[in-house]
């Protein structure tokens, strides 16, 4: 919880930052709040996992967001469900369970549930998100950055963190969530609900490619093989996604 509270306070200032003001209260309405406590506990609830289960695993989990996307696309907004959607995910997750093969572990329970519900709420952020009317997207993070910040306090002095972990959480603060979510909250408006869940998928099966830039430590063949996958069928489901044009004659 100090984790996750100190890495959002951190974003919140990041985006105060950008921002150059304090959003007034009028801008904030309920499903703003829904929005920014999905976020909360999207940020709180991922982390926790990662203490729980393997990092792996947490990850894999995480990233069934796009589809309870799906679920609750057609049980609340009465959107249909395509065969290329379905497709798509039975490509992603076959990709993502190759690409992790070699670091996934049975047991720890707990931290694998955590690690669902964190896909839960990322899929209920990117609904609200896109159910926000005349208030800015990226209120809506900052504002779940704050509640994370506040939830958090009464475990902050539960231990003295080291000037490795304080660099750390500064990195994590301002570029995992901070920046990271001024990019997404402007994107979001632009794609659709799947495909704001979709492509970032993408960012996990980046972490052996830095790995063997830094490092020259080389992924493995299954790695290679489902980040290809991955990657192949979220730019298929975009290119296939793009609305035709009619060209007069």
């Amino acid at each position: 919880m100090a984790i996750a509270g100190i890495r959002s306070g951190i974003a919140a200032l990041i985006m105060l930052l950008y921002l150059r003001h304090i959003p007034s209260l009028r801008s904030i309405k309920p499903v703003t709040i829904l929005g920014a406590l999905s976020y909360s506990f999207l940020v709180i609830c991922f982390v926790i996992a990662n203490k729980l289960t393997t990092s792996a695993n947490a990850i894999l989990l995480q990233y069934t967001s796009p589809i309870w996307v799906m679920l609750f696309s057609w049980l609340c907004l009465k959107e249909k469900i395509k065969w290329k959607d379905i497709a798509t995910m039975f490509v992603v997750f076959l990709g993502m369970f190759l690409f992790f093969a070699d670091e996934l572990h049975p047991g720890n329970m707990l931290g694998n549930l955590v690690a669902i519900l964190s896909g839960v709420f990322m899929a209920a952020f990117v609904i609200l998100l896109k159910q926000q009317k005349d208030t800015p997207l990226l209120y809506v993070s900052l504002l779940g950055n704050v509640f994370t910040f506040l939830f958090a306090i009464p475990f902050y002095t539960t231990s003295v963190p080291d000037s490795k972990t304080i660099g750390g959480l500064i990195f994590l603060g301002v570029f995992q969530l901070g920046i990271s979510y001024l990019f997404y909250t402007k994107a979001v408006a632009h794609v659709t609900l799947l495909q704001a869940t979709l492509i970032p998928i993408l960012e996990p099966l980046l972490n052996p490619f830095w790995v063997f830039f830094v490092t020259s430590e080389k992924p493995g063949a299954l790695s290679i093989l489902g980040g290809c996958l991955v990657v192949a069928a979220v730019l298929l489901h975009q290119l296939f996604s793009i609305p035709k044009v009619s060209i007069p004659s």
